[in-house]
């Protein structure tokens, strides 16, 4: 309320200061042209008179110019317009003159103000609709709420002279004031009864409305397509409002149309998240239901064995072998759930630190012994090989899932070979098997998720290379698959790594 009180009272010290102009050029003008009061010269004076009257029509309102016209009239017959000093004018022709200098003055000044008018209008019209144009590719670039709204503020600050509050539904109905940036406005708090009124009516209130014209704000309602996202509230100076309504109007509609897109978008990607979700945990209950099984099956059947009978020794160790087994898939599998869920949750964070690969390859083939036993495994590694920066844990979970997966599409006795090199400034892991490789139709899913080549081996989830790319992915790498023409196929990993400098130097040597 402060605040239109003080924008009238400045408005009406504006409007005087101008008359008070006005009174002040008029007379100033009059003293100059006093030596010209003469029978023979005062046509020239009403000329100048004119021309004064003509350039205070351009910068100033219809009423100013008015008492410039009526003020140089009655000057230039009182003092120019023989005879001196009276407002009796004696001679007809004069009496014309005077009367055609008022309607001359009070034309052009008219005339003046409205072609300012117009081109004040055209330079409006032209200033909204590159307003607009800037607001469209503003909005139209945003990605989120909280960018969209950051646009409709910077909007609203550069052509309101003031800040805006944008109070946005919840997707429940429940209003949510969103925090705006600084923008130099006094403490004056939005009513929220209004804006109740203003959201659940869609109609405009507050400032320059017929509902509560007195508030300092004025609110607008976000009106969507299928969705209110809510309502703007803004402190608007009178000037920039007037004869704009429906330029303010178009500026909440774009708003409200993007926000309402941010709105139907995350109400989408929620909603194929919930779908793939289900499709998920569908499938991986009834893998687990179905592979978990077998071994809890084997452990059960061989426990009972050796409670229920009079095992020899030798049956004993192979019973306790066959538990051992089973367990070790039970937990190989236990993990690969565990991974899996990491990589579909985003929880991954990499912990990068200088590595040795040859450290690294010889750990993943220890741990895999036992899996590794039937096959020829070949390592291949530059003795030149430099330290790496990667996380450690994770790339070898990447080369112990590809080598499991070499295990299942090999026969016994057949090679395995792992290689790394340093390309490009990455680490590349080559993992290459002696099986029959992959039917072509096959290779572009075989790194999705359940995917699992017809005629494989039985038992696994699935998961083993949808894990590695999930891993690679979170290193920023690239993996691939390729038949080898000879027999088998090939995966090549890329992970983005570092080198210490001493390295370099080796490099470039």
């Amino acid at each position: 309320m402060n605040g239109i009180l003080t924008g009238r009272l400045s408005g009406t010290v504006k409007h005087i200061f101008h008359y008070l102009l006005v009174i002040l050029i008029i007379g100033l003008t009059t003293l100059v042209c006093l030596p010209l009061s003469s029978p023979q010269s005062y046509h020239i004076v009403s000329f100048i008179l004119l021309f004064v009257v003509a350039i205070l029509a351009v910068f100033l309102g219809i009423g100013p110019v008015l008492l410039a016209s009526t003020m140089s009239a009655v000057s230039w017959n009182y003092f120019f317009i023989p005879p001196f000093h009276t407002f009796h004018i004696a001679n007809t022709e004069d009496r014309l003159m005077f009367v055609s200098f008022f309607i001359i003055a009070l034309l052009n000044g008219i005339l003046t103000i409205r072609i300012r008018r117009q081109e004040r209008a055209v330079r409006d019209r032209e200033n909204q609709t590159n307003a607009l144009f800037r607001l469209t590719a503003g909005l139209s670039g945003a990605r989120g709420t909280d960018e969209v709204i950051r646009v409709a503020e910077e909007h609203f600050r550069t052509n309101s002279g003031a800040g805006a509050r944008f109070i946005i539904q919840d997707g429940n109905n429940n209003l949510v004031c969103q925090p705006a940036a600084e923008s130099g406005e006094d403490d004056d708090q939005p009513d929220h009864d209004l804006v109740k009124w203003v959201f659940a009516n869609q109609r405009k209130a507050g400032r320059f409305t017929g509902n509560r014209p007195h508030e300092p704000f004025t609110y607008f309602p976000l009106t969507g397509a299928m969705i209110n996202p809510g309502v703007a509230v803004c402190r608007i100076a009178e000037e920039r409002y007037r004869n704009k309504d429906a330029f303010w109007d178009t500026c909440c509609s774009h708003i409200a149309g993007a926000i309402e897109r941010e709105f139907l978008g995350e109400m989408a990607t929620r909603a194929r998240v919930l779908d793939e979700s289900d499709r998920f945990y569908g499938t991986l209950f009834n893998l687990v239901s179905h592979e978990f099984r077998i071994p809890i099956a084997a452990i059960m059947g061989a426990s009972d064995t050796l409670m229920s009978s009079e095992a020899s020794e030798e049956n004993r160790k192979e019973l306790y072998g066959e538990i051992l087994k089973a367990s070790a898939r039970l937990n190989h599998m236990t993990e690969n759930l565990l991974n899996m869920s990491r990589i579909e949750s985003g929880r991954i964070s990499l912990r990068l630190d200088w590595h040795d690969v040859t450290d690294l390859f010889q750990r993943v083939t220890l741990s895999l012994k036992q899996e590794l036993a039937q096959f020829h495994v070949i390592m291949s590694i530059p003795e030149d090989m430099p330290l790496v920066r990667i996380d450690f844990s994770l790339v070898e979970l990447i080369l112990n899932n590809l080598l499991l997966n070499a295990t299942q599409h090999s026969p016994p006795g057949s090679a395995i070979k792992t290689e790394a090199s340093y390309e490009n400034k990455g680490l590349v892991i080559r993992v290459s098997d002696s099986g029959p490789g992959f039917p072509p139709a096959s290779l572009p899913r075989l790194f999705d998720k359940f995917f699992r080549v017809e005629g494989s081996p039985a038992g696994g989830l699935g998961l083993g290379l949808s894990i590695v790319r999930g891993l690679v992915d979170a290193h920023r790498g690239t993996v691939s698959v390729s038949n080898i023409r000879e027999g088998g196929a090939i995966f090549t990993v890329t992970i983005p790594s570092e080198i210490p400098d001493i390295n370099q130097l080796n490099l470039a040597e």
